[in-house]
This record gives C-alpha cells, structure tokens and sequence, in this order.
C-alpha cells in the first residue's frame, strides 16, 4: 500500500479529499501530510448549506495530527472559499478539523482525555509536546462548544455556594446541579446580580420547574431567587451544614470567653479542647470521650452550649414542618435562657431565616454536592498554583466540573 493511501484511510478522507504526498523528515522529527481535493466540484456554504462553485483558496493552513510513532504529524491543505448569494465569501468546512481549529479532530479529544487526566495545563502540555497557548485554546474551545450544546434549562434541585478565587473576600459565585454533581454556572463576585444572571438566562416557565434551591443564609443569594423563581418562598432550602457550623462557631465563642475567665484564675481545663466541643457526639472518637464526660461533669458554659448544638441536630430528622417549628421554638427558648451571649445571638440567626430551614423537611435536600464540587475545584485550582486570571478560573471549572459534553465533531 502506498504510504498516500495509507494516510488517507488513517484520516478518512473520501471524495472530494486525499493525500498528494507524505514527506518525512527525521531530523526535525516530523511527519508532513499534504491534502488535495478533486476539480469541479461544488462546495456547501457552512452557514446555510447551498452548493457554490469554488471561487477561490484561503492561504495554505497546518494542522497538527495524532504522532506517527515518535514523529510530530502535520496536515497540509489549501481551503476552498465560497461566494454564497447571501452570506458571502466563506471557508467550506473540512472533515478533518473545525473551523479556525488548529489541531485535526482527533488530535483536539486526545488533547481534551489528557487534559482531563492530568488536570493541569502544564503536565498536558508536556504529554502533548504542545504549547501552554495551543493547550489552553483547546480547553476554551471545549468549554464554550459544551455549553453551547448544554440543554438551556435550569435544574430541578440546584445548589449556590461561593468559592474564593483568591485572598481578600474575592469571590465567585457557583451554581451546582445537586442531583448531576455538576456545575452550572459561575460568575464574578457573590452579589445579588451574580446570581440573578443564572436566572435571567430562562423564562419564567422554565424557573417554574425548578423545585428546591439549596444554599447558605446570604442574604443576596437570598434575594436574587425570591426575586426570580416562582414561589421560591417553599422553595428554599438554607443549607443544614451551614446552620451548624454558625452554631459550632457560636460554641467556640463560648469557649474562648470561658477560657480566658478561667485562665485569670489559673484554671487551664479548656486548653487544647478546641476540636472537641466541635464534634458531634456519635463522631466522637473514643480515645476522647473520657476528656468529654469530664469537661461535662464539671458544669461549664461550653458543655451547655454544646448540649445546645448536640440538640439542634435532632430537628434534621422531622418531617413535618409543623413538629420541626415547636422543636425549634422549645430550642430558641432554651437558648434565650441560657445567659450566653454567643448562642443567643446564632438563635437569633436561626430565629430570621426559620422558615426556610424548615423547609428541609419539604425537600430534604442539602449542598452537601456542591461542597464536594467546592473540594474538585480547590484541588484543581491547587495543582494549577492558583489562578490570577478570572475567567481562566471559571473556564477550568467549567471544563473539569461542568459535565459537558467536550468533544469536536465533523463538520
């Protein structure tokens, strides 16, 4: 078999295209392919599909192809242009690559598996004997052809959270699938309009389908759904893993404060106990339970507010809203007695956002996803050393975490 015939079935070419020549050149450790089309033949206009004369060639183009074993592989071909009645002088689409590509289709999805696999641009880029430059434009160009091809609906259980971009309380907001584990959309800042653009992408029919949105008690969140799904007041669902850590940090303050009182009479008992009020009492590992019992028996401040956040966890389990609500009015009312200042003030917190930490009950749904996105994108974010341009940081989430639908495909 000639070594043009060859080329041509490993690219598939079929009329009007094949190979002319395969030049190999071992010192520069390459492989180059040089296509040719048939004459006479009439070209489809890529917007709109009429058959047209060829009215002329674009300047000769290289693509890079899969390696010829050990050699670098480039594909050579001039692109016939088209003079459509009502679109205009245009480039025909070529079997081998998309439009503007400059890697052939196969060699884009190897590109995009070791980009997946390796999850930095540099480990890929080394793989690939590419450039950082070449790397990143495959990985821009998979993300915005997966959302392009994304069904334009929002999820029926979503999940809001933010994600830091970098220090200093720069953040971006991120909207997850909870059902899909996957992420929707992510936007500059954590305002009321970061959010809303999610919303603003659908009409009021399609938010109508969304049935729950799981999220913290940030307020502009808060807002932006109230505002933009319909009756999103039983809809949403602030998040039970956020209200106990407000009322695990609320136990920390009580602590510090009993640990300096106690310190200031030479009474050290509280050192080192941090980590140990935090935990759940049926987490609780063994080696520290007699610690606990101790600390509990010696009638401390920290070991009632502990009992109050050991306490709180049972509303999770209701599923009538109504029992839930007494539960919690009980609680408040237990902590509104207590005389500590740090719990009185979460149970205030509580006390605001109640009904919509009751409807957990409803939906039962938590942002227990979208935390576990937030880790990905951490260990992404991580493994690249940070990232000091923004839209590369949500265009790498939306590639390693968007569920999308990466590939090219033959025009």
């Amino acid at each position: 078999m000639k070594d043009t015939d060859l080329y041509s079935r490993i690219l598939g070419l079929a009329e009007p295209w094949f190979v002319e020549a395969v030049e190999l050149n071992t010192v520069e450790g390459r492989v180059d392919i040089r296509v040719e089309h048939g004459s006479g033949v009439r070209w489809a206009c890529p917007v709109c599909g009429r058959e047209l004369a060829c009215r002329d060639h674009a300047e000769p183009r290289v693509w890079r192809h899969l390696d010829t074993c050990q050699f670098k592989t480039f594909l050579h071909a001039r692109i016939p242009r088209v003079d459509c009645p009502e679109h205009g002088v245009l480039q025909v689409n070529v079997p081998w690559a998309e439009s503007k590509g400059r890697f052939t289709l196969l060699m884009e999805r190897l590109i995009i598996d070791v980009l997946t696999e390796c999850a930095t641009l540099t480990g890929a880029r080394r793989i690939m004997r590419i450039t950082w430059d070449e790397a990143w434009g495959v990985m821009e160009r998979a993300v915005r052809r997966g959302r392009e091809r994304k069904q334009s609906n929002p999820s029926r259980y979503l999940g809001v959270d933010e994600k830091a971009f970098r220090k200093g309380h720069d953040y971006v907001t991120v909207v997850c699938d909870l059902i899909g584990s996957t992420v929707e959309y992510v936007a500059d800042e954590r305002k009321t309009e970061s959010l809303e653009g999610y919303y603003l992408q659908f009409t009021k029919d399609q938010l109508a389908r969304i049935k729950a949105v799981a999220m913290d008690m940030w307020e502009p969140y808060f807002k932006a759904t109230l505002k933009h799904v319909p009756d999103a007041a039983g809809k949403i669902v602030h998040d039970r893993f956020h209200v106990m850590k407000h009322v695990g940090e609320a136990v920390d303050r009580v602590r510090k404060q009993e640990h300096r009182e106690l310190t200031g009479q030479d009474d050290h008992r509280l050192k080192g106990t941090k980590y140990l009020w935090l935990y759940r009492e049926a987490n609780l590992p063994d080696k520290h339970r007699p610690a606990l019992e101790a600390l509990k028996a010696a009638n401390l401040k920290v070991a009632k507010a502990w009992a109050m956040k050991e306490s709180l966890n049972d509303v999770w389990k209701y599923l009538s809203m109504g029992w839930a609500r007494r539960f919690v009015k009980r609680w408040l009312a237990w902590v509104n007695k207590s005389g500590l200042a740090p719990m009185r003030k979460v149970g205030g917190l509580i006390q605001r956002h109640l009904e919509n930490i009751l409807t957990f009950c409803r939906h039962r749904i938590t942002n227990g996803v979208a935390e576990g996105l937030n880790s990905k994108i951490m260990a992404i974010k991580r493994k690249a050393c940070g990232y000091r341009n923004r839209e590369h940081f949500k265009t790498a989430i939306y590639f390693f975490c968007g569920g999308l639908d990466l590939y090219p495909v033959s025009s």
